[in-house]
């Protein structure tokens, strides 16, 4: 049976990481944390479970990532986030993965908890997303924001059952935060890409991403929270592409 090392980047996660921490316990062979000097309990946390705890200044979600991964024993990572655990249909499918002889990179959805109710529709769901893979055969982009593992064509992608546990935001001020944040990391990517803002964008990128999420996707079969995650997915657009404009007009003064 192959190996696999759980990597984790962290700051700050001491509400959240010991059920992530729990969730890896007799699937995974090791547990490697890459903490960003965390002022809080987190480090004690991750040396409870008996996870190899390193620490450096931040550098990028793709680039700590990557130290982390480079740390780990085994090939095969399972990488989380702090705020993530594995359901136990997905612990059991990555298992039997392991069983089978593991080769290519893993994919398995991701449901995502606001406000303290799951989203089984929408834009969020099921926000499929490739977590389990070989550090000799891919790494993670270091776009500054939603950064993802590069995968050749020649790599096979296979779909584990069971879902990621994403524990998300828990308030609104919290959710709104986060949003000014990647807003303005989305829009100073797009801005150094080259890419080109519009003014018509402002306003029909949001409303279509609201009515994809909400009606076609069926996001209002998640009641209040479905509303509110559409209502949010459209403001983050939204406020995306008006800080690119922003940028685009600060540059030709």
């Amino acid at each position: 049976m192959q190996k696999i090392s759980a990597v984790i980047i962290t700051f700050n996660e001491e509400k959240k990481i010991a059920t992530c921490l729990a969730s890896l316990q007799g699937v995974v062979d090791e547990v490697v944390v890459m903490d960003s000097f965390s002022t809080d309990k987190t480090p004690g946390i991750c040396k409870q479970y008996g996870a190899k705890l390193y620490q450096q200044n931040w550098k990028g979600y793709g680039s700590q990532k990557n130290d982390a991964a480079e740390r780990a024993s085994h090939d095969y990572i399972l990488s989380l986030d702090a705020d993530e655990s594995l359901s136990p249909a997905l612990q059991r499918s990555i298992l039997q993965a392991k069983k089978a002889v593991l080769s290519g990179v893993y994919q398995m959805n991701r449901l995502n908890n606001f406000y303290g109710s799951d989203l089984h529709h929408g834009n969020s769901y099921p926000d499929a997303t490739v977590r389990l893979y070989n550090r000799r055969e891919t790494r993670w982009s270091l776009r500054s924001v939603h950064e993802t593992l590069e995968i050749s064509e020649a790599i096979t992608i296979h779909k584990l059952k069971g879902d990621l546990l994403h524990k998300s935001k828990d308030t609104l001020e919290e959710h709104t935060a986060g949003i000014s944040k990647y807003s303005t990391m989305g829009a100073k990517e797009y801005f150094e890409a080259g890419k080109k803002g519009a003014g018509f964008k402002v306003v029909v990128s949001p409303l279509f991403t609201f009515i994809k999420g909400y009606i076609f996707k069926l996001g209002f079969l998640d009641g209040f929270a479905g509303f509110m995650m559409a209502k949010m997915n459209s403001h983050e657009v939204f406020l995306k592409y008006s800080k690119l404009l922003l940028l685009q007009k600060n540059k030709s003064k």
